[in-house]
């Protein structure tokens, strides 16, 4: 029975890790794609535009 003991951790691992894949995969694209992308390029922006800032305090 050591052996069952042994095998099961790393199949529960697995499937879990099965799991979450398939769950990140059938949540890419569909009706929220749209949204999606467009807060990431609105953050991306953000982020840019604060880059280009210079700073002002005397440093």
């Amino acid at each position: 029975m050591d052996y069952v003991s042994a095998l099961v951790p790393p199949v529960v691992m697995a499937a879990f890790f099965i799991g979450l894949v398939v769950t990140i995969v059938k949540s890419q694209g569909g009706p929220n794609k749209a949204k999606e992308d467009a807060a990431v390029d609105s953050a991306i922006s953000r982020a840019e535009a604060l880059q280009k800032t210079p700073r002002t305090d005397g440093v």
